[in-house]
């Protein structure tokens, strides 16, 4: 699902684990910029359980609209930013690809060589595991009203009412350093207390990737969704501006999102509290998993906790 698992020819039990992933600049910040897009290639091995990463390249566009002043100063910040967080993981960077484009984009490919017992195949779930989220949503939303207020134009007058910029820069702090944060110790955890299936949440949003999920599972299981932590005062906004993000219904689109897993009850307890007291962040049980058609859903008037 998340990453291609590659048998090698005559090295039985051995895999090539590789991923790929590129996007536009979501943030001001460029060095910040390069940190996301290396954490958001890494994050499809980690929702494999693949927690070792042998090589990295980086993939990068840099556009042909830039000054040689700007080029100079923010394409070395993006790469700066990819190999310090390539360097947190443990890994190398040891070329890539750059071309000029009418627009920035950054990303990279991921590649490693494990042994199937590093590979948690996203297949396992079994009625009565929980669902474990160990990232907040509403990046998307943090994003784009952070935009809105800096152009100060006609979505910014529709949402100013019912927030400030205070809110929204708290919110926009708070997703940066989220979608910065690698999820390899949560990749670990699924090892430790025994994750019979994840994913990450990122484009397709927690609806999305659940859906995916679940119709790769082996049993016939069904997830439902009862409960969405969100950053704070994201929710008010989304529904300020009615239907554009859909972030209620699980389909806002995240950013170097969290890990969504299967996990027994008493695996996910272990679970919250160990990455609490490793990184100080929070997971939570956001649903269950039963018996069905192998399809998810969220329930009416879900639970939000507001991070």
């Amino acid at each position: 699902m998340d990453a291609s698992v590659t048998p090698i020819p005559d090295k039985p039990g051995t895999s090539l684990a590789q991923t790929t992933d590129f996007f536009y600049p979501l943030v001001d910040d460029p060095y910040m910029q390069g940190r996301i897009a290396c954490a958001n290639v890494l994050s499809d091995l980690y929702a494999m359980g693949v927690v070792s990463c042998h090589n990295m390249l980086m993939l990068l566009a840099v556009s042909k609209d830039m000054t040689d002043a700007e080029r100079d100063v923010v394409i070395p910040l993006i790469m700066r930013g990819f190999q310090d967080t390539a360097q947190e993981a443990g890994c190398l960077v040891t070329g890539g690809q750059t071309v000029i484009n009418p627009w920035v984009t950054v990303g990279g490919v991921a590649s490693t060589v494990c042994s199937d017992g590093d590979i948690i195949m996203p297949e396992g779930a079994v009625a009565g595991d929980v669902l474990l989220l160990t990232k907040a949503l509403g990046t998307q939303v943090a994003v784009n009203a952070h935009q809105w207020m800096e152009e100060e134009g006609d979505r910014w007058n529709k949402i100013k009412d019912m927030t400030n910029v205070e809110e929204v820069k708290a919110a926009y702090r708070k997703t940066t350093l989220s979608m910065a944060r690698l999820n390899l110790t949560g990749a670990k955890l699924m090892h430790k207390y025994q994750a019979r299936a994840a994913t990450d949440v990122t484009g397709f949003g927690i609806l999305g990737h659940a859906k995916n999920l679940a119709e790769n599972q082996i049993k016939p299981v069904s997830f439902t969704i009862h409960t969405l932590p969100v950053i704070t005062n994201m929710v008010k906004i989304a529904r300020g501006v009615g239907n554009m993000f859909q972030l209620m219904q699980g389909y806002s689109a995240e950013t170097s999102g969290g890990l969504l897993m299967a996990i027994s009850k008493e695996g996910a307890e272990g679970f919250i509290k160990e990455i609490k007291e490793l990184e100080d962040c929070d997971a939570w049980i956001i649903g269950s998993v039963e018996e069905g058609t192998r399809t998810a859903k969220i329930v009416d008037n879900p639970t939000i906790i507001e991070v």
